[in-house]
């Protein structure tokens, strides 16, 4: 008999919110680096304007009221507690789509698009075009997380959300989309579930890399890319060869220190991101268009880097770079 969903709504205690203020309250900052700003990891300035609105200005029960106007549960599947969003479709025949989150990330990224695609009249859409929408925090993140229990890799993690999806909710055929780590994932449903998927969509496209000695023949197009590989291959995967092999050694950093853990996730979401004038956007004080993207912005971060304290995840996160060790995720 599959396992039974447990209705769920996030608390923090209040205890962990006061604790977790002292120790921004207590953050040592270290010097900034020379040169340009972000140019070796997160900006001094901006990281002491990030901690002190966070610990006196941020409104986390007002992000938990958001998380908590959705419909959410917990399931024991494959050796964990797995958490879940499982919002039904508003249509005549709604389709089941799991959508899957990456690194760093969690399902509240999914809170604005998830009104859209499970009620899409109510923005001007079709209701035959309606999702019924899964969400679930991955195993290993956030909260689908507790000490000690089982680590897993892409493999695991597809399985046991293809076990959530076809057992317990009973969803004979779905749709996944999925980003980052989550791209992998979707990928892997694809390869080992083909009954159970009807199709899948990917916002990150992993490929084999090309052998640059192989191309002595490219085009001018093709060598500026392949520098621009080489650039970021030096100079982005750092983050992925120490979670990759020593995520226990961060995760005591990481686990300790919230304002370290802002900055390591801070830093990542500034270089993965195209804002079209990324100088002007970072500038202080930013141009009026953009406040309310920047503050919607840095909540979310916030967010993130609260649910990873407070679940003390980071190792776990870390170790499901682990099994690519490479940098390929």
């Amino acid at each position: 008999m599959a396992a039974q969903p447990q209705a769920f709504t996030l608390k923090v205690p209040d205890q962990a919110i006061v604790d977790l203020r002292e120790r921004l309250g207590r953050t040592r900052f270290p010097d900034q680096a020379p040169g340009e700003p972000w140019a070796y990891g997160t900006d001094l300035s901006y990281l002491q304007h990030l901690v002190e609105y966070w610990r006196s200005a941020f409104d986390w029960r007002a992000e938990e009221a958001r998380l908590n106007a959705f419909p959410q549960y917990t399931v024991a599947l494959c050796g964990i507690d797995l958490h879940f969003l499982h919002v039904p479709g508003k249509g005549p025949n709604p389709c089941p789509l799991l959508l899957l989150h990456g690194w760093p990330g969690s399902v509240f990224e999914f809170l604005e698009l998830i009104p859209r695609l499970t009620d899409p009249a109510q923005f001007g859409g079709d209701p035959e075009d309606a999702f019924t929408v899964v969400a679930p925090s991955l195993p290993g993140y956030g909260l689908s997380f507790r000490p000690g229990q089982p680590r897993f890799g892409v493999e695991e993690i597809a399985d046991c959300v293809a076990e959530l999806m076809h057992d317990t909710l009973g969803y004979t055929r779905f749709a996944a989309q999925g980003g980052d780590w989550g791209a992998s994932i979707a990928s892997r449903l694809g390869y080992a579930h083909p009954e159970r998927i009807i199709g899948i969509h990917l916002n990150l496209l992993a490929a084999v890399r090309r052998d640059q000695r192989a191309a002595a023949d490219a085009t001018s197009e093709e060598k500026v890319f392949f520098d621009e590989l080489a650039r970021w291959l030096r100079e982005e995967t750092g983050y992925q060869w120490i979670q990759g092999t020593r995520p226990q050694t961060l995760a005591f950093a990481l686990t300790d220190s919230p304002a370290g853990l802002a900055a390591w996730i801070v830093e990542k979401f500034r270089a993965w991101s195209d804002w079209g004038c990324r100088e002007r956007v970072h500038a202080r004080p930013a141009p009026r268009e953009y406040q309310p993207l920047l503050v919607q912005r840095r909540d979310r971060l916030i967010v993130l880097a609260l649910l990873c304290a407070n679940a003390r995840a980071v190792a776990d996160s870390g170790r499901a770079d682990h099994r690519r060790p490479d940098g390929v995720r």
